[in-house]
């Protein structure tokens, strides 16, 4: 007999967002899955290069540099693109936007501000954002000399603002509230985004193998949820797929 829903360490990711400021989307699809936002009058909807399906006739689109995306000279250098895709509506009225994730995976939908305003993601996780959020590419040295890692050399992008961000999960998602104090250890691989208020220590217990422990916040008075995202692959194929997560 399977142990009760609650009783296990890991539950599976479920959206949470402030009723007032909830915006309207459709995640459809199995293993390849196609998100549609409905994007309001003089709202903006920015995704990564190429994840367009489909738009209603009165959205706007252009490749636009950001600013205030960070990292990317860096990632020219790299050969990824260092362009946005921005959609707006100049109104009067509702439009939407479908993307389409780049790879066989689940579409996370998060809102930032109920998570401080912050959240580290893994490199290719983030998909498109609607309004207020930001994108910053870690450029943290990556030589030998440097021995202190902390997550920012796992997790090389960070979210800020107060809007809503989707990210894109390779495999099976799941979600886990660290309490103050709590520590995991879990396959840097296998973890899509987490809060900045984790403490986070890298460890290779092998030379084939190197894994993450991941600590509670020393704070319990604060009001931010201590969250980690992981997933979970079944098939060797599929990480075949994605090998460029587990990096």
């Amino acid at each position: 007999m399977a142990a009760p829903f609650f009783s296990t360490p890991f539950h599976p990711y479920v959206y949470q967002s402030q009723q007032g400021s909830v915006t309207a989307f459709q995640i459809s699809g199995g293993d390849v899955q196609v998100l549609q936002v409905m994007v309001k009058p003089q709202d903006k909807l920015t995704a990564k290069p190429g994840t367009m399906c489909y738009m209603s006739g009165n959205i706007q689109m252009d490749n636009n540099y950001l600013p205030e995306n960070d990292g990317g000279v860096w990632q020219w250098i790299f050969g990824k693109s260092i362009t946005s895709t921005v959609f707006f509506n100049p109104g009067p009225d509702d439009g939407y936007v479908g993307i389409s994730a780049p790879f066989p995976g689940r579409i996370l939908p998060i809102d930032l501000a109920n998570f401080g305003g912050e959240l580290l993601c893994q490199a290719d996780s983030f998909l498109c954002s609607v309004n207020d959020v930001s994108v910053t590419s870690s450029t943290v040295d990556q030589r030998p000399r440097n021995i202190e890692i902390g997550a920012e050399m796992i997790l090389k992008q960070k979210l800020r603002g107060q809007g809503m961000a989707f990210l894109v999960g390779g495999g099976s998602v799941m979600q886990k509230i660290l309490a103050p104090r709590e520590v995991i250890t879990v396959d840097c691989a296998c973890i899509v985004a987490m809060t900045t208020t984790i403490n986070f220590q890298l460890q290779s217990p092998t030379p084939h193998r190197r894994a993450v422990l991941v600590f509670g916040g020393c704070q319990p008075a604060k009001s931010i949820s201590h969250r980690t995202w992981r997933r979970f692959h079944s098939e060797p194929a599929l990480q075949s797929a994605l090998a460029a997560h587990r990096k």
